[in-house]
């Protein structure tokens, strides 16, 4: 290996790229790990997730090393793995999910019960995930190899669409869980909150799956712009706060048969100033009785700069009692990657799913990570791609 290097978050607002160590077989407790690879990462998204905590959204601590959308080749291997060979390219669920526990077992991965002291669910990268090191470098270690690897089949072929094929990682298996429990299907009305990555991924599966109208919601007139170049109804919450209306102009009703919050906890009201629980409301006024809520949008249980008391423990003020009476199902929390992206990844690999023109991906240089953040965090309509190797910058 050369020297590592990787992003890490100094303060809110500041990170940096800097030398960092070199991966070990170590898991965050010390202990030594043999079910593990060392991968040399190829390409590592920035996330809207990373955008909260370097905002200081969060309680992360200086000195963490971001990324937990990670694609890589594996260079070196513990005893105990059997399935993956040295030289694979692999991707890399954003859960670190030990495969054993009750939970992984029904491919419930994004709460995994061992591989996090703290609670339930481990993450690379991230706060209060278990310790686990981030991505956003030249090389990083995954345990576990055997289930959490899902290696890609042809070597070239994954490199020809490795600008797709990144987005396993995360945005396009949240994105589709959020349509999944939604219930969408053939002929569904379908509206996402959100026209970043997450929410063109999502509005991108309910496409896929079937759906007969898909709505895309935003303020952010370049990212309106975008989703609707690429196919999606674009609805623009600036017009009013009233949004039936808006959805009634497209379809001809106020409501839809699913809903997808791709927001999170950082929502904005339509007079500008935070209301964190502004899309989940909107969600159950515009769904149909009986109709389901997917809400992959990212909600914390401790939130610094939240706007009161309440929010800043994730207590948040929901009209629930609409939600009840309306008889709607709702569902939160990770998304299981494992559970989606062997078949997503056959969607991509057969041009069935062009995922990286969807959510508009960029790739940069891995030393250019902090004006990638800045940017993304302006609102630009594009998903950043870090090169660490400058491989895939080469063969643009």
């Amino acid at each position: 290996m050369t020297k590592n290097r990787g992003v890490v978050y100094l303060e809110p607002g500041k990170i940096e790229v800097r030398d960092i160590a070199d991966p070990t077989f170590n898991a965050p407790d010390g202990r030594k790990i043999e079910h593990g690879v060392i991968l040399r990462v190829l390409s590592t998204n920035i996330c809207g997730s990373d955008q909260h905590m370097v905002r200081g959204r969060t309680t992360a601590p200086a000195g963490l090393v971001l990324g937990h959308e990670i694609t890589g080749e594996v260079i070196e291997k513990g005893s105990d793995v059997e399935m993956i060979d040295i030289g694979d390219i692999v991707s890399v669920p954003f859960n670190v999910a030990c495969g054993r526990c009750r939970t992984c077992k029904s491919q419930d991965t994004g709460v995994c019960l061992t591989v996090n002291p703290e609670r339930a669910g481990g993450a690379y990268g991230y706060v209060d995930m278990g310790g686990w090191i981030g991505g956003q470098a030249r090389y990083v270690m995954v345990p576990y190899a055997d289930f959490n690897l899902l290696k890609l089949p042809d070597r070239d072929r994954a490199l020809a669409k490795i600008r797709d094929l990144t987005m396993l990682s995360d945005i396009l298996p949240t994105g589709f869980h959020g349509a999944v429990m939604a219930g969408v299907g053939v002929g569904s009305v379908v509206y996402v909150a959100g026209a970043g990555p997450v929410g063109l991924a999502a509005a991108a599966s309910a496409r896929i799956l079937g759906a007969a109208v898909v709505m895309i919601g935003d303020f952010n007139k370049d990212r309106l712009a975008h989703a609707k170049k690429v196919g999606f109804e674009a609805v623009d919450l600036s017009k009013t706060d009233r949004l039936g209306e808006l959805i009634a102009d497209i379809v001809g009703v106020n409501e839809v048969d699913a809903a997808i919050d791709a927001v999170g906890f950082e929502a904005r009201g339509h007079a500008g100033g935070e209301q964190p629980a502004i899309v989940l409301n909107q969600m159950m006024e515009i769904t149909r009785p009986a109709g389901s809520i997917g809400i992959p949008g990212l909600y914390v249980t401790e939130d610094p700069g939240a706007i009161d008391s309440a929010a800043k423990v994730g207590s948040l003020s929901l009209r629930f009692g609409l939600g009840w009476a309306k008889a709607q199902s709702f569902h939160t929390g990770q998304t299981p990657v494992v559970r989606y992206n062997r078949q997503l990844m056959q969607a991509i690999l057969h041009d069935r799913l062009p995922i990286a023109d969807i959510v508009n991906a960029k790739v940069i240089s891995l030393e250019d990570a902090a004006e990638g953040y800045q940017t993304f965090d302006a609102g630009a309509a594009q998903k950043f791609v870090l090169d660490p190797t400058g491989q895939l910058l080469d063969a643009a």
